[in-house]
This record gives structure tokens, C-alpha cells and sequence, in this order.
């Protein structure tokens, strides 16, 4: 049979097209190359987790490889197999938003315009979106109300929080900061056919057990007609000169199967969009599908910045209000976003966001952190036990995240490499990686910020990570949209300039991610795709 769409992937950049189409009477497949686990099959197994890849593929069996650029032009090259080194996220039905900790929060303006709103940044391929946040807005909001967003001006009220989120905010309201409630993609009460959250604090890289969390699976492809297959991984698409004749699959006992549709969709997450595309090439495409302009698997991004922690001791707190900071499962979830923009010498810096939550309930990893002594000395036995003991029951960590733009380079790219394949026997992708100073200096700045806080909260053993190191959880860019078919892959609407009916949907059309987490903005520019695919179909 012939589909009126095909997706490939089932992210958080696949599920609104499937939930928007099918439920508008399109028929509509999905293709994921992982299992599809639902709510019954998630549990809080750390060392499944901490030790185990429960949610990616065996590196064995899929690979990346890695080509990291140093500052001397140098190439270290990584093969993922024998470093450990790789970029997967979530080989499952609803991708890796089953594992995202579920900030939500909108790109402002100025995100959308970074050349016009701050010029040019030498070494860097900095463009502005061909839409505005005024096109994107009505898809914000309407993320907010089909996946739930809670939180303060939400539709769902904010979160359960824990009492030292009192001291938190009159802190930072004594430093002069403007503090407030983390959005999370977590329903804080049952709606939308969905459970509320239990509060076991076991969100980021986990899947959730009672569905209160956005995932693309749990708020859409549970509630849609698409049919999904499950185990089905693509490995080419066919064209003419002008479209999609068919996607090529494996299942998961290795036999081939072909797919036609109308119109296809790829949301494979950032990498593997682009492997296809490039892993797809033909006498009309020689470069690679959608690749005329030599842009497929350009100007990859991640997000830019990285964290720090506190320790927050017994001793500076009454009984009360230790018992207070130590009760489990509720939130911390405050955000400041004062230094979105600032100044530096004179000159206009876009800055970023930054997050702050309770050190993860994994015990696994927060016990593996006391394994040395103050000299650098492995423990064993009683000493091992009792500081492990002592840490946990008479401190509690106090983390923030930073989120700013990873500026794109052309050092920072996707391509194949055609010494390693896969247990298909397809090309991997390979991920070259540079990290542009600027991403490192505008981090640092929002970082020292939040160490103020720490400080004057009266945290000790306060420990920052600021790095161009690329998170594998925000990725985004290699297939970037503009209105030049000559410097962009996609058009305005994610439409590739080269072919009628091929659409990126996923976080691969991001030019310049802006400086929160990605997934929002993912959700929302899906849904308006899918208002545009529903119009030219019909």
C-alpha cells in the first residue's frame, strides 16, 4: 500500500506530524529503529542505567566515530566501539524525550536573529532563522496544552518544591537576580489521559513510569492512528530527480522491507538524519540526498555551557530546616535567565539560561563519587561505608546547569566513514567536533553568576564544568532551513529545496540553537510542519 506520509523517527520532532495527520484522518506510518517500551516497562533499575545501556544500541553493533579537532588544526580520532565514545540518546519509541528531564523553555527573539541582533562572530557560521518567534508562538502554546507544561503561566500548576527553594529566592533576591519556577513538561496533576508525577525525582535519563512526562510517545503517538513499527531501522531512501520513491528497512531479524509514501519525513535525531540523507546517495544525488548545496550534515550543534555543584551541610542549618532540605522526591526547579543578555566591555553578549535542581536520586552515581579519600586513595570496607554513609544523610548537593548558543563552525559537521559499518552493514556517521572559544567564555560568565549563589548560600566544595565537551542530549543543526537554496538544506517550512516531498523535521533544521534546551522548540516546530503538510496534502 501507499502511505500518505512516512516518518523516520519518533521523537519529539516525528510525533506531532504523526499525531496532527493521522488524527486528521491521513495515513500515516512511523518507522523507529528501537523497542517500543511503554509505561509498565519503566523502573528506576540505576545500575541498568549507570551500567548498563538499556536505552542505546550495543557499540559492538552500532558505532559512531569521532573526529576531534584540536587547537593546532590536529585530528584525534575516536572509534566508539573501543572508546566508549558516542552520540546515542534513546533507540526507542518517542526517541530520547522518554529520557529528557522536561525544562521547557521558549527561545526568545533575539534567538531567532543572532547575526541581525548581534553581527558577525569571526570564525563562526552564524545566520538568522527565516521565521521569527511571532510564527512560532502559536505552536509554544500549543505544546503547552496537547504534551502539558507546568509550571508558573502554565496550564498546569507549577510543581511540588522543596522548602529550600524559599532560601534559594531570597538569595538571590538579596544579589538582585530575578529567580523563578523551572516549566517542566511533567503534569503536576492528571490530565490529557495521563498520570501526575510521583515525585521520585528519577527524571533526566530515565523513562516515566506514570506517564507525567511529555515524552513524544506518552502525550502523542499513544493518543494518534499512526501505525508505528517498532525495530524497523532505514537504511536508504530512494529518489528521482525530484522525489522520494521509497524508504528501505531492516527488521529486527535483518530482513529488508520498502515503504511508499507520498510524502517522507525524517526525524532520526540530528546525526542520523544527516547519515541517511548522505548514506542515500544516487545518480541524480551523487553527494547525497538534498545535498546540491554541499550543506547535509553541516554546521552540526550542540548545546552550549555546563554545570556546577554546591554542597549544602547540616551544620549550617536548624534541625527544622535540615529535615526540610533532606525530604525526597520534591523538585527544586528555579531558573534565572537575568544574563539572557549582557554586556562585556562595552560590548552586547547573548548569554543563556541556567538551571538549578537537586543532585540526581541515582544512588549508583552519587555513591561512586565517594570512592577516594581526601588524598586521591581508593576506600574499601568500613571507611568506604561510613563516608558514603555521612555524605548522604548529612549534605545534599545543590546542582546547576548552563544553557547557552554552541556556535556553529565548519569544524563541527557530520559525515561518513567508510572503514566502519554497522551491524547492517551501512557506513557509520561520523561527528567532527570543534568547540568555538566564544561557547566557552559566555558559559564561564553565566556560570560565575550562579556561583555567587552557591556562595552565599553558604555551599561548600563548590565545583564548576564549563567545556566546549558536546552533550549527546542536545544536538541539533547538519540540515539547517533558510530561504538560500544554495547555503541552507531545508526551505522555511522544512521542505527540502532539492526535493518535493522530503521533510526534516527533527532538531536537524536549527541554524543557531539558541540558549535553552532544545526540545520546546522541537515540539513546536513539528506542529507547525504539520499544519502546512495537512494543507498541501489535502
Amino acid at each position: 500500500m501507499k502511505y500518505d506520509v512516512c516518518i523516520v523517527g519518533s521523537g519529539a520532532g516525528a510525533s506531532p506530524i504523526a499525531y496532527e495527520l493521522s488524527n486528521a484522518g491521513f495515513n500515516v506510518v512511523v518507522l523507529e529503529k528501537g523497542k517500543y517500551y511503554k509505561e509498565e516497562d519503566f523502573s528506576k533499575d540505576e545500575l541498568a542505567v549507570s551500567r548498563r545501556d538499556k536505552f542505546t544500541p550495543l557499540l559492538k553493533d552500532e558505532q559512531h566515530v569521532i573526529n576531534e579537532r584540536k587547537e593546532d588544526g590536529a585530528i584525534q580520532r575516536y572509534e566508539g566501539f573501543s572508546s566508549g565514545w558516542n552520540f546515542w540518546n534513546g533507540s526507542m519509541v518517542g526517541g530520547s524525550s522518554n529520557l529528557m528531564s522536561g525544562y521547557f523553555h521558549k527561545m526568545q527573539k533575539n534567538d531567532f536573529k543572532l547575526k541581525s541582533a548581534y553581527g558577525n562572530i569571526e570564525g563562526a557560521n552564524v545566520v538568522d532563522w527565516p521565521i521569527s518567534l511571532e510564527d512560532l508562538d502559536p505552536y509554544y502554546e500549543k505544546v503547552k496544552m496537547v504534551v502539558g507544561v507546568s509550571g508558573d503561566e502554565m496550564p498546569y500548576r507549577p510543581l511540588e518544591v522543596n522548602g529550600a527553594t524559599k532560601w534559594f529566592d531570597k538569595t538571590c533576591k538579596e544579589l538582585g537576580y530575578k529567580s523563578f519556577a523551572t516549566p517542566r513538561a511533567i503534569l503536576s496533576s492528571p490530565a490529557l489521559g495521563r498520570n501526575s508525577c510521583s515525585y521520585s525525582n528519577f527524571c533526566g535519563s530515565y523513562g516515566c513510569a506514570t506517564g507525567a512526562k511529555g515524552s513524544a510517545r506518552a502525550a502523542l503517538l499513544q493518543k494518534c492512528d499512526a501505525k508505528i513499527i517498532s525495530e524497523a531501522f532505514v537504511y536508504r531512501l530512494d529518489s528521482d530527480n525530484s522525489k522520494i520513491t521509497k524508504a528501505h528497512y531492516y527488521d529486527k531479524d535483518m530482513k529488508s522491507h520498502s515503504i511508499d509514501a507520498k510524502i517522507f519525513v525524517v526525524a532520526a535525531q540530528a546525526i542520523e538524519s544527516s547519515r541517511l540523507l548522505l548514506n542515500s546517495k544516487n545518480k541524480h544525488f551523487p553527494n547525497g540526498l538534498a545535498n546540491s548545496s554541499g550543506q547535509v550534515g553541516k554546521n552540526l550543534i550542540f548545546s552550549g555551557g555546563g554545570a556546577g555543584t554546591g554542597r549544602l551541610n547540616k551544620e549550617d542549618f536548624s534541625e527544622e530546616e535540615f529535615k526540610e532540605l533532606m525530604t525526597p522526591g520534591l523538585f527544586f526547579n528555579r531558573s534565572l535567565q537575568d544574563w539572557y543578555e549582557y554586556e562585556n566591555n562595552g560590548r552586547k553578549y547573548k548569554g543563556g539560561t541556567i538551571d538549578f535542581l537537586f543532585e540526581h536520586s541515582n544512588i549508583i552515581s552519587r555513591a561512586s563519587r565517594e570512592f577516594y579519600d581526601n588524598d586521591g586513595n581508593i576506600m574499601w570496607g568500613k571507611k568506604l561505608q561510613e563516608k558514603i554513609h555521612n555524605t548522604l544523610t548529612t549534605s545534599r548537593v545543590l546542582t546547576f546547569e548552563v544553557f547557552n548558543d554552541w556556535l556553529p563552525t565548519d569544524y563541527t559537521y557530520v559525515s561518513i566513514d567508510d572503514k566502519v559499518k554497522d551491524k547492517y552493514g551501512v557506513a557509520v556517521g561520523a561527528i567532527n567536533l570543534y568547540g568555538h572559544k566564544r561557547d566557552v567564555e559566555v558559559g564561564e560568565h553565566l556560570a560565575s553568576m550562579a556561583e555567587k549563589i552557591l556562595e552565599k548560600m553558604g555551599a561548600t566544595e563548590i565545583s564548576i564544568g564549563i567545556s566546549s565537551s558536546p552533550p549527546p542530549n542536545l544536538v541539533a543543526g547538519g540540515c539547517r532551513f533558510g530561504t538560500d537554496a544554495k547555503t541552507s538544506v531545508l526551505d522555511k517550512n522544512c521542505k527540502a529545496h532539492d526535493l518535493d516531498n522530503l521533510y526534516v523535521t527533527d532538531a536537524s533544521f536549527m541554524p543557531t540553537g539558541g540558549s535553552v534546551p532544545y526540545t520546546w522548540t522541537i515540539y513546536a516546530n513539528s506542529f507547525r510542519v504539520a499544519d502546512y503538510l495537512k494543507m498541501i496534502i489535502e
